[in-house]
């Protein structure tokens, strides 16, 4: 690696290129529709994060039960996301946007039914139909983003967008706190006759969003082929007809590949697979009510034979691999790992929020049960006044200004400095906050908690970028990898709850605290993985 990549700075931007391809097509207006995509899964994210403590305390379910919210959730991006990435590749952006608005559209509507049938089945059904549509445009909309203007700077585009998702989870649990939580005249809640009224509202929006799109002019345009994937599949005709594309095929073609870092990336990523499909035989086993015995026995049993048969049968894979599969770069298959622990982390933080601040926030003064802030409050055990629920959902929405701030910020500072860098630090402090949390340090490690929310904020689109730098066409395909590693906001709340239930929510934090290390880890050696001193370029010449 050569001196420069040791450098944290990158050369300056001139604002005006950053919406703008090297043919001088200003691209701001698609660049802005495709942004607004962002707000609403951040408006959808947002309401499911408050709405857990709503099931606890209207079906009597534990934190640890009420995290299949959000594993009905993320099974939506599981298994939707490589239909997500197929049919991205066949219709294009526009269909891929169009066919998951309308998805949305029918999960919206769904809890129309869901609130009279009033079994929670029924409400996970309508969370993972509006997930499933949420898959098409994130598998469609991320990559998107980052090809829309010069590629020098897709982390800055795509943290840009993802800040308007930001926007979108301030909204959400103001709009979840106020219906979900909802009270008559009496006092008693109501939160389970109007929890459909914000979705109808998401459905109608997303039918005239969906209308927009249709008849718009939105163009199909490829990330940069750095690695020269393509055009080795086009045929040997092309390279022996084009002396530059000949030799610069043979140099993607010479890079040595680290088979055994493949090999692990590959077993490792296997392993996330295995703990995914086993929560979906643990639902389905829950279902047919098999004792926890019984459960536990079948599920070790299926967890250690998938992952034998995984070793062994990924080792020729990884024997045969070459430059041309995207599984040959760890730079994307440490991504779909560091998304997976990234996203769960922020699914475990979000979603026991509320909890956090109910339970864990010091004792308040009885003043503050005044004015206009007297709904936030409420009296416990012993007349010591602490945070409400709905309180607690309204501060959700300050953590969520947090992270929006951190979006913002955060695309100013990768215009200026390396983003696999940005990404590394950010972890590191990241782990510091939840540590600091589990420590149990009173207000400041309430703060803590809100800053976690601001160093989390870049995390989600920079992994993204950094995932599928230079993957050319194949980055379609890549994204849907990417987004099916958001299955692990389904699989690490549950151990987050179950932590909190054993002990407490403070404790609860040590689990995102080494999801973060993970994240931290692949941002300080992306640019080993990728061969790249940033987000500029490749060093085909060097390693």
């Amino acid at each position: 690696m050569s001196q420069e990549s040791s450098s944290l700075m990158t050369p300056a931007i001139d604002k005006k290129s950053i919406f703008v391809l090297e043919d001088g097509t200003n691209l701001m207006f698609t660049f802005i529709l495709v942004s607004s995509l962002f707000l609403l899964w951040g408006f959808c994210n947002g309401m499911i994060d408050v709405m857990d403590k709503h099931f606890q305390e209207e079906l009597s379910l534990t934190k640890s039960q009420s995290a299949w919210v959000q594993f009905a959730h993320y099974l939506g991006y599981f298994l939707m996301s490589m239909p997500a990435g197929w049919m991205a590749s066949k219709l294009g952006y526009k269909g891929g946007i169009v066919a998951g608005l309308l998805i949305v559209a029918v999960g919206g509507f769904w809890f129309i039914p869901a609130t009279h049938i009033t079994a929670f089945w029924a409400f996970l059904l309508g969370v993972c139909i509006i997930a499933s549509g949420l898959t098409f445009l994130e598998t469609v909309a991320n990559p998107y983003t980052t090809v829309l203007g010069d590629p020098r700077y897709a982390a800055t585009r795509i943290n840009l967008a993802q800040s308007c998702n930001g926007i979108g989870w301030i909204l959400g649990p103001i709009a979840g706190g106020a219906f979900f939580y909802s009270r008559n005249a009496q006092g008693v809640s109501t939160g389970s006759q109007t929890l459909y009224i914000p979705y109808v509202a998401v459905a109608i929006t997303v039918i005239v969003i969906a209308l927009v799109f249709r008849f718009s002019n939105i163009p199909d345009i490829k990330t940069k082929d750095d690695y020269h994937l393509e055009e080795a599949v086009a045929g040997e005709s092309i390279a022996e007809n084009n002396p530059a594309t000949r030799t610069a095929v043979a140099q993607g073609e010479d890079r040595p590949i680290n088979r055994a870092l493949v090999y692990a990336l590959l077993l490792f990523n296997a392993l996330v697979l295995a703990g995914s499909c086993g929560m979906i035989v643990w639902v389905i086993l829950g279902t047919l009510r098999v004792s926890d015995a019984t459960m536990s026995m079948i599920l070790w049993t299926l967890g250690v034979v998938s992952i034998a048969i995984a070793a062994v049968a990924l080792l020729p894979v990884a024997k045969k691999i070459t430059n041309h599969s995207i599984w040959s770069h760890p730079h994307f298959s440490s991504a779909v790992l560091a998304q997976f622990f990234y996203v769960a982390a922020q699914a475990g933080i979000f979603s026991f929020f509320i909890n956090y601040m109910t339970s864990e926030v010091p004792n308040l003064p009885a003043s503050w049960a005044s004015g206009f802030l007297s709904g936030w409050f409420e009296a416990g055990k012993g007349g010591l006044l602490h945070i409400s629920d709905k309180g607690a959902s309204n501060l959700a929405s300050f953590g969520s200004f947090c992270f929006l701030a951190g979006r913002f910020s955060g695309a100013g500072i990768l215009r200026k400095f390396s983003a696999h860098k940005v990404l590394g630090l950010y972890g590191v402090l990241n782990v510091c906050t939840c540590g600091l949390i589990f420590l149990k340090l009173g207000w400041f490690s309430v703060v803590c908690v809100f800053l976690s929310y601001f160093f989390m904020s870049i995390m989600f689109p920079t992994i993204f970028a950094l995932g599928i730098f230079g993957l050319g066409a194949r980055a379609k395909k890549a994204s849907s990898f990417i987004v099916m590693a958001i299955m692990g906001g389904a699989i690490l709340p549950k151990l987050m709850g179950h932590v909190a239930d054993q002990y407490d929510m403070s404790r609860g934090f040590i689990v995102p605290m080494f999801c973060f290390a993970f994240v931290a880890l692949y941002g300080f050696n992306w640019s080993r993985f990728s061969h790249a001193e940033s987000l500029q370029g490749v060093k085909l010449s060097g390693h």
